[in-house]
């Protein structure tokens, strides 16, 4: 039996992203799922307007109870400030691990102090199984690294790789193509992979909470990690198609 999934992120009220999105991606993946909050905070799908961490002490206890009896993965979401970094870097197990390296909200409120961006580049880098940025997340961890403004993707993530990281899967939500969404994963010394999959014309919230967390589930169950991205952004595909299914109807 594939062991629960460590959800390690922040409650969102609204119910569109945070934890609340990852619950129903690794229940989707068939997959049950024990969670840890890092924060506790007051959304609309339009703005955040309150933003409370927990302590550092709470979510080390949370996480303490979390591992017993095992895990078979980790996603690691919103994590507000160094202090919190702190208390999950020592006490991450040794399974697959997938961060998602939200610096802000869609509608543009920090989520992560700037000052802690170094702090998740030194801490938890090193323990990453797969780093899942969108393009303003890469953008934000350059901008940490000290790389040129003007440096291509592949240099950031050469970067990112040579802090321990295993591998970065970019996402191309953000990359402007009006037909495809384009997702590429890079790993050391292996060639690049790009996932490819029709672009829908409308948004949705939550949709990097539900691709890491769907990415962890399809790790904890062995799968390869092509597979697992596979796996994934199938899941998320059909969450799409629901979507757009559901607004043709009404």
């Amino acid at each position: 039996m594939t062991r629960p999934v460590l959800l390690i992120g922040g409650m969102d009220s609204s119910g569109g992203a945070g934890l609340g999105r990852d619950l129903l991606a690794v229940h989707d993946a068939g997959l049950t799922a024990r969670i840890a909050v890092t924060a506790v905070t007051a959304q609309t799908d339009r703005e955040v307007l309150a933003v409370e961490p927990v302590s550092p002490e709470m979510l080390a206890a949370q996480i303490d109870a979390a591992l017993e009896g095992g895990i078979g993965a980790v996603k690691i979401g919103v994590l507000c400030n160094a202090a919190l970094i702190h208390s999950v870097a020592g006490r991450l197990p040794d399974v697959p691990i997938v961060l998602d390296p939200v610096v802000c909200s869609s509608s543009g409120h920090a989520l992560l102090e700037p000052e802690a961006i170094i702090t998740l580049i030194d801490l938890l880098l090193p323990r990453v199984t797969v780093l899942t940025p969108n393009l303003p997340e890469l953008a934000a961890l350059k901008s940490a690294l000290q790389r040129d403004t003007a440096s291509e993707h592949i240099d950031i993530v050469k970067a990112i790789l040579e802090r321990g990281c295993q591998s970065v899967l970019v996402k191309g939500g953000h990359d402007g193509h009006p037909e495809l969404s384009t997702d590429i994963l890079y790993q050391e010394a292996l060639p690049s992979l790009s996932f490819c999959s029709p672009r829908y014309q409308f948004d949705l919230r939550g949709t990097g909470c539900h691709l890491a967390s769907g990415l962890a589930a399809a790790l904890a169950e062995g799968k390869t990690l092509p597979e697992a991205i596979k796996v994934a952004r199938h899941g998320l595909a059909e969450r799409f198609r629901k979507a757009y299914d559901a607004d043709n109807r009404t």
